[in-house]
């Protein structure tokens, strides 16, 4: 799995898959994906499919995606609205149900927003979500925080965090050219183990978004 910021395709949706090509993730959540096209083009280029929400579409656009790979599908999906966004600014989780033979997993897209205080409130109804859904849960993350902060620290001591499980590296994403923060995360529940977590940190991942991707590989116990 991986989780990126691709910062609206402002390189090219074509330049920012070939980042993640070579991984070929199962599902890869996305944020600040831009226009619906560039989304399409995205995902046709890594060979998945996207689902997407706009956030409060009048005032200001928002918008997170869930990638799946076949033979993964997306069963079913919805918006989450966030209580008490600041105002032109909203935030949610897409929540998409995703499946293949025999598995169900939900699939969260979250980006927090600018300000500490609502990222707390945030990240624990984020947490109160994902504990009341009934499948094993992933959440793709930028939190705009780091580790040590109050958000993160929140989730993580009720989610499993899977930098500190597998991580190779220091962590950083953001920023891209030379990274010096880790605000993007992949949070999961129990019923995943953590084999692996890295960074992509190469030339081309430096020069396509403000961000770079976090990959994990997991096992669905």
């Amino acid at each position: 799995m991986a989780v990126y910021n691709v910062w609206g395709f402002r390189r090219g949706p074509e330049q920012a898959a070939s980042v993640l090509a070579e991984w070929e993730p199962d599902v890869v959540f996305v944020h600040e994906c831009g226009s619906r096209l560039r989304l399409r083009r995205f995902a046709r280029s890594l060979q998945m499919r996207a689902v997407s929400t706009r956030l409060f579409p009048l005032v200001r656009q928002i918008r997170n995606a869930v990638l799946v790979r076949p033979p993964w599908r997306v069963v079913q999906y919805r918006l989450h609205r966030f209580d008490r966004s600041e105002r032109f600014y909203p935030r949610g989780a897409l929540v998409a149900v995703i499946g293949r033979a025999g598995y169900r997993v939900a699939a969260l897209s979250v980006h927090l927003g600018l300000t500490p205080a609502e990222r707390v409130r945030h990240a624990k109804e984020l947490v109160d979500l994902a504990q009341s859904m009934s499948e094993p849960v992933v959440i793709g993350a930028d939190l705009n925080d780091g580790p040590e902060s109050k958000s993160a620290s929140w989730m993580a001591d009720r989610l499993w965090d899977a930098w500190p499980k597998a991580g190779e590296g220091s962590g950083e994403t953001f920023p891209a050219p030379d990274p010096t923060a880790r605000i993007d995360y992949l949070f999961v529940t129990e019923h995943f183990t953590v084999d692996r977590a890295m960074v992509v940190a190469g030339p081309q991942a430096r020069e396509t978004s403000d961000h770079l991707p976090v990959l994990a590989d997991l096992t669905l116990d």
